[in-house]
């Protein structure tokens, strides 16, 4: 099995990453601004990015401020079964955010560019913590 793992240093407390991490609020302006979320373990948080299917992925963990886990249920074939984590470490002057996406099958040119988009995902997050606007998928320039 394969993983991405990428960190990001934000300038901002713990417990406003989580929220921006598992807050439709947050997840709006971060990932995508279709999507359906609730932050309780059990739900299956729904994402769309005008790819003609749903990604959906159930809440596994949500250890405040920490830690938050997600399994995917349904999307991309590649990305059913994999796991998502966020490890978040509250440091002197930053926060530590530790992206891991697990349990990848096969390494794959789909997995090459998840990888990319994951660092924009990170960088997205730390605009919105830092700045109050991130860019999530709608209004990003490719």
């Amino acid at each position: 099995m394969y993983n991405i793992e990428q960190t990001q240093y934000v300038k901002a407390p713990a417990d406003k990453i989580f929220d921006a991490l598992t807050t439709k609020e947050g997840l709006f302006e971060i990932w995508t601004e279709k999507l359906i979320v609730k932050p309780e373990v059990g739900f299956i948080n729904e994402f769309d990015f005008d790819d003609n299917y749903a990604t959906r992925f159930k809440v596994l963990v949500m250890d405040r401020p920490e830690r938050i886990r997600w399994e995917c249920v349904e999307s991309d074939q590649e990305w059913v079964g994999t796991f998502l984590s966020f490890d978040i470490e509250q440091r002197e002057k930053t926060t530590a955010v530790t992206l891991k996406h697990s349990n990848w099958r096969e390494l794959t040119e789909f997995y090459r560019a998840c990888n990319y988009n994951w660092g924009w995902f990170l960088y997205s997050l730390k605009l919105y913590c830092e700045m109050g606007k991130g860019i999530p998928y709608q209004r990003r320039q490719f």
